[in-house]
């Protein structure tokens, strides 16, 4: 339905993740492109030192981003839009509360892990009232984390970024069909 928009997709999460960072303050460590140096680790099976973080390219960890979470939040059949929200949140803060804040907003049974009735309910609600929705459940959750103080100013200008731009992707797919 949307794979169309998996290079917007993920050029808009490689903004947003911007480039090398290791905040002590940040439980993910090494950090680059948004990979974290445990992930990196765990798609290579070999470990990584700092400079191998720091050299980590977009077309490097493009094919992790497409198997680890555009293609577990099912985004190729999401709707346009819909699936920059939820790979955002994927990326962000794991696949698993990527599925629930779906879940939430479409009113499926909220188990975490997408599944056809999901993609349904995804498919046949209003997709911009869905991106509200996500954005909205996943302020509520980053709020309530420990490290909101820290972070809090750029979740939140990320999260608004994220619902301009997914609402962007239906009106630019509305336009070419």
């Amino acid at each position: 339905m949307s794979a169309a928009t998996w290079p917007t997709a993920l050029a808009a999460v490689l903004k947003h993740e911007g480039g090398y960072v290791n905040h002590p303050a940040d439980p993910g460590g090494r950090t680059n492109l948004g990979v974290t140096q445990r992930v990196w680790e765990s798609w290579t099976n070999q470990p990584a030192d700092e400079a191998a973080m720091r050299a980590l390219t977009p077309e490097l960890v493009a094919p992790l981003y497409r198997e680890r979470y555009w293609n577990a939040v099912r985004a190729d059949e999401l709707p346009a839009g819909v699936d920059l929200a939820v790979f955002d949140v994927a990326v962000n803060s794991g696949t698993g509360r990527a599925g629930k804040l779906l879940q939430q907003a479409v009113g499926a049974a909220v188990d975490g892990s997408i599944g056809p009735r999901t993609v349904a309910l995804a498919t046949a609600a209003d997709h911009v009232a869905t991106i509200d929705r996500i954005c909205d459940l996943r302020l509520e959750f980053l709020r309530a984390l420990p490290i909101w103080p820290t972070f809090g100013k750029g979740w939140s200008r990320r999260v608004e970024a994220v619902r301009s731009e997914a609402k962007a992707l239906i009106d630019i797919r509305a336009a070419t069909h």
